[in-house]
């Protein structure tokens, strides 16, 4: 259900899965440039990238834990909203690539067709992605010490610090992790970033599948010779519990939107449904209406124009004439209403 895409590269033919979107989840992000070419040549294009990072974010209502640019790639560990994961990096990397290559009289591709995107388990693994990214820059060279990292504005680690600021990174939601006081907290996350540069490189960090979630061959057969059998997936980071959830949960989305379509339902058939539903009528779902029975339609609609349609958020703002914000928050609650009440759109 999930191979979406065939690809043949000399002679050998490699089979991709499609990326799982799933709200609310968290992902370590990493894109390099094509070729692993510089995408960042100097702090000008560094700024210009933190920049749109940060309205994206902030316009998605994605959240991000750590970040870091190195000249060639970049580390990103966000938390989506209702906002898919795929059209956060492809606004991001088109309008960077775009605006790079403008300002450079070049065309083409900037970055690699396709790039990493690791669902994490975030109980597990937020903190230890967090130190592994911000080590990013000191590994690569661009800083000689932990004392320069401190202070290295490209890099998630010295907002944290307090030596730098932005106002789309999660700071207090990660410091809290290390203390109720800021100054405690600030020192304690620190000494846990020092004692993380000995480890080195991480291979377990960057990529899903038994052997990283489990933290190694090692881990993977004492798993083994104690008759422990994890389900896995290479797109995904954490225990067998977490894998056959989230698969789960993305089976049902992809049911969903395969129901709809092979009936050949659009925008008006589901519109009809929900008003039959729900005993609210179309026009009155339309506009800023906060009646209870109204926004429980409203959310109902969304959240199936959105995951079993298709529809961009923004075409459904202009549909029901209200903000893009109201959208937002009416898919999230629609999606806990169809998953509470059981709604089967079986019946459209």
């Amino acid at each position: 259900m999930f191979i979406r895409q065939i690809k043949y590269v000399r002679r050998k033919i490699i089979l991709r899965k499609a990326r799982i979107d799933a709200p609310g989840a968290l992902y370590h992000i990493i894109a390099r440039g094509i070729e692993r070419r510089e995408i960042f040549c100097d702090d000008g294009d560094r700024d210009e990238f933190s920049r749109r990072l940060g309205e994206i974010l902030t316009r998605s209502q994605t959240r991000c834990y750590a970040w870091a640019l190195i000249p060639n790639h970049f580390h990103l560990l966000i938390k989506t909203g209702d906002v898919p994961v795929a059209t956060v990096m492809r606004r991001l990397l088109s309008g960077y690539a775009g605006g790079f290559n403008l300002s450079r009289h070049r065309s083409g591709h900037l970055f690699q067709n396709r790039y990493k995107s690791i669902l994490c388990q975030e109980e597990v693994y937020l903190l230890g992605l967090v130190r592994y990214i911000h080590l990013n820059p000191l590994r690569a060279g661009i800083v000689k010490t932990l004392e320069e990292l401190d202070r290295y504005r490209y890099c998630g680690h010295s907002c944290l610090m307090g030596n730098s600021r932005n106002g789309w990174q999660e700071n207090e939601s990660v410091l809290k992790l290390f203390g109720k006081r800021a100054g405690f907290a600030r020192r304690t996350y620190r000494a846990f970033v020092e004692k993380g540069m000995e480890q080195g490189r991480r291979p377990d960090l960057i990529g899903g599948g038994l052997l990283r979630s489990a933290g190694g061959w090692q881990a993977v057969g004492a798993l083994r010779k104690a008759g422990i059998h994890q389900k896995s997936d290479e797109r995904m980071m954490g225990d067998g519990d977490f894998v056959e959830d989230v698969l789960l949960r993305a089976k049902e989305r992809l049911h969903r939107k395969y129901v709809l379509a092979s009936k050949g339902i659009g925008f008006e058939q589901l519109a009809q449904w929900v008003s039959k539903l729900t005993a609210i009528p179309l026009p009155a779902m339309a506009g800023p209406g906060k009646q209870r029975q109204t926004v429980r339609a409203r959310s109902i609609l969304c959240f199936l124009a959105v995951n079993g349609l298709g529809m961009p958020l923004s075409v459904l703002a202009d549909r029901l004439e209200i903000s893009l914000s109201t959208v937002s928050v009416a898919v999230r609650r629609g999606g806990e209403i169809v998953d509470r009440e059981k709604l089967d759109i079986a019946e459209l």
